[in-house]
């Protein structure tokens, strides 16, 4: 770092209204990546399943796109993780964002050629967009307090809401302009994919700065020197238990909601549901799993972490028993279902990223932070890898009902470390 970076750092530890001033910068600059990256990672939980469904011909293999690109998103976690760590928030996620953008563009180039290995490939890729929406949530609380942690992570992500919500809603017109220009309409939405991910990754490129990171471990390494009877080995070991726990919150949550979520469509179209119809009860479920996190944050912030990964528990199994019992052509019990599964997801994902921002030091956040999100990755390419073959063997219903039962694990392990404290 040099002299110049030093002062304009030290400039932010000396004077708290400057301070306060760069979180609220921070809060906006990732905010309005946000709303692209919303937009991005719309088209693959939206048609990936059906796209697999299309080129492969058959349901057993639907939930492959969920899959690869969720596994993708786990490389891509600790990559973005560690990159982060390294040079700062703004290189770490602008790559991502930017890398997923390349995939998307991938996924067009595979149905140009009508080859599954590229569209697998792709989507492995595309997976890295994700990854880094997600993970730009940690940016914004950067520079929070202890009691602005879930505020500001709920910020963040209710922007979301808007590239989100408007992605899905927008499948039927990018088809056509896919048909257009002579590609399958399922593609078109990763053409607004590749545009939005490489958008977000120049936003946070070019007005990231100075660095939330960087100014955080400043103040810390500041802070250590005031406070010299603190080693630095308990400034960096971490809250272990509040990482299980957080982790825990995060994977199952992450695992529920990917797995009912990716069969949904292909349930739809095998009930005579069209494009439009699926893209609307997409849309409500993006919008739930988004839109509550303001209130979700304060709520967090107030009422506790605890509580909240209770109720994400308690919210998910409704979510799975309404999907379970609906009849299969009522789209209102589908968006109901949809939109609990969402507004549980988002509980619990805020929730268990507050404990693992509260259990870390700004000297091994992101790498923590990215190791976390590799985990909550892998659950949900589990959980979207499982989702196809559940359904082919047994039923939609069965796959609905198996997730919410699971949801319930999150009770007993949040009681076991509010006991254990």
């Amino acid at each position: 770092m040099d002299g110049k970076n030093q002062e304009a750092i030290a400039s932010y530890i000396d004077s708290p209204e400057k301070l306060k001033s760069l979180y609220k910068r921070v809060l906006m600059v990732v905010s309005l990546s946000q709303i692209f990256g919303g937009a991005g990672l719309a088209a693959g939980i939206t048609v990936g399943a059906l796209l697999a469904q299309q080129m492969l011909g058959t349901d057993a293999y639907a939930g492959v796109p969920s899959a690869l690109f969720t596994l993708g998103s786990a490389g891509a976690a600790f990559i973005v993780g560690k990159i982060s760590q390294r040079y700062g928030r703004r290189t770490g996620l602008s790559t991502g964002f930017i890398v997923g953008g390349l995939g998307a563009i991938g996924v067009v180039l595979a149905a140009l050629l009508n080859n599954v290995i590229v569209l697998f490939a792709a989507l492995l890729i595309y997976g890295a967009g994700t990854a880094t929406n997600l993970q730009a949530r940690y940016a914004g609380t950067d520079l929070a307090n202890d009691k602005q942690r879930a505020t500001a992570i709920s910020t963040t992500m209710l922007m979301t809401t808007f590239g989100a919500v408007l992605g899905p809603n927008l499948v039927e017109v990018m088809g056509k302009v896919a048909l257009s220009i002579g590609i399958p309409a399922l593609v078109g939405p990763f053409i607004l994919s590749a545009i939005a991910f490489i958008a977000a990754g120049l936003v946070l490129f070019i007005m990231l700065r100075p660095d939330p990171l960087e100014i955080a471990k400043a103040i810390e390494a500041h802070k250590h020197k005031i406070k010299a009877n603190k080693t630095p080995a308990m400034q960096t070991s971490g809250n272990k238990k509040g990482l299980a726990v957080g982790a825990t919150v995060m994977v199952l949550t992450q695992i529920v909601m990917v797995a009912i979520m990716t069969m949904t469509p292909v349930h739809m179209k095998h009930h005579g549901h069209g494009l439009a119809e699926v893209g609307i009860v997409i849309g409500f479920h993006v919008g739930s799993m988004y839109l509550p996190s303001l209130i979700t944050g304060i709520l967090v912030d107030k009422i506790g972490r605890t509580a909240m990964s209770i109720a994400s528990g308690i919210t998910l199994l409704f979510a799975g028993l309404v999907a379970a019992f609906a009849p299969s052509d009522s789209m209102v019990l589908l968006i109901v279902a949809l939109s609990l599964l969402g507004l549980g997801w988002n509980f619990g994902l805020i929730s268990g990223t507050a404990q693992i921002v509260d259990a870390t030091e700004p000297s091994i956040r992101a790498k923590t932070q990215g190791k976390m999100d590799v985990l909550v990755a892998l659950a949900g390419a589990s959980g979207g890898a499982l989702s196809g073959m559940v359904v082919a063997n047994a039923s939609y219903a069965a796959l609905s009902l198996a997730g919410g039962l699971l949801s319930l694990v999150l009770i007993p392990v949040v009681i076991w470390s509010r006991r254990a404290a």
